[in-house]
């Protein structure tokens, strides 16, 4: 138990110093809010640097670090990546998707700059990030084929086979009583796509072997490891979530199992990842501590 202690705060200590690197990253990367059209440049950097765990971007960097690379080599991948996960924050929030009002503490997007605005910035951020992407070969020192090979992942994962999809899948579920295997299907989807995307896109930069380093054992591996953890991730979201009655038209495993279940659930997928994780041997220990720190996360 100390053991696993030490390696949760060892993780924690982790995410906090690459999440401010990250951040410093997206402040360089992000168009300035004096530059024309200036409203737009506004709500871009207001969705993207609002405060944020940068989780996502951070796996992408510790995958790298896993498969024998150094960590700074996925930062503008990582920065790439939360610009994704912004622009879907952005849209989901929107009243024709979740009609959330809060992101992160403070007014949704919608709510500080107008839909049409919000819209539009959802729009620019996924434009930018796969610009960013496009980039990599400089940013990052890597060959042309292994951007290409980074991107097709991340384009994958963030449309009608990834986040898309599932937003659509959870949007046809409102009102309605799903069963595990629709709300699986979401969860994978909507959530467990772009964390298992930031896991594989991150050993790809490691490896840069272009498109051959998706049959790498690694790549294999941590593309398990994500699938696992990001279903576990959600469902330890929605448990946090059980109580918000503006969450209650959701879709949850919390409503469907019920909470103890739903632990259950949160815990066999997270030993699932571990399990996965075991093909790495030591360089996937700290992902590991990654996995269950955020199983026992309180926010």
């Amino acid at each position: 138990m100390d053991e696993h202690r030490q390696g949760t705060r060892r993780a924690g200590a982790y995410l906090a110093r690459w999440a401010a690197q990250v951040e410093a990253e997206l402040e360089r990367l992000l168009p300035a809010e004096s530059e024309p059209p200036q409203v737009l440049h506004r709500a871009m950097r207001y969705a993207t640097l609002s405060p944020g765990k940068r989780l996502r971007a951070v796996l992408a960097v510790a995958a790298c670090e896993a498969v024998g690379a150094d960590g700074d080599r996925a930062l503008a991948l990582g920065a790439a990546i939360e610009m994704i996960h912004a622009y879907s924050l952005v849209h989901d929030d929107l009243p024709a998707m979740d009609d959330d009002d809060w992101r992160r503490g403070r007014p949704s997007c919608h709510r500080a700059f107008g839909e049409g605005i919000a819209i539009l910035a959802g729009d620019a951020l996924q434009t930018l990030a796969f610009e960013v992407l496009s980039q990599l070969p400089a940013r990052a020192g890597i060959q042309p084929a292994t951007a290409v090979a980074v991107s097709a992942v991340l384009a994958r994962a963030a449309g009608s086979r990834g986040m898309a999809g599932g937003q659509a899948a959870d949007l046809a579920a409102v009102g309605r009583a799903v069963d595990a295997a629709t709300l699986s299907f979401i969860h994978r989807h909507k959530t467990g796509a772009l964390i298992r995307a930031s896991l594989v896109s991150g050993a790809l930069v490691g490896l840069d072997e272009g498109e051959a380093g998706l049959r790498h054992p690694a790549v294999e591996a941590l593309g398990r490891f994500g699938e696992s953890l990001g279903v576990a991730f959600q469902i330890v979201d929605d448990l946090l979530d059980a109580g918000d009655e503006r969450k209650a038209h959701e879709a949850s495993y919390a409503r469907l199992l019920g909470a103890e279940r739903a632990v259950q659930e949160a815990d066999r997928l997270t030993q699932e990842a571990l399990a996965a994780l075991q093909a790495l041997g030591p360089s996937g220990e700290l992902l590991g501590d990654m996995a269950r720190l955020l199983r026992h996360r309180e926010a």
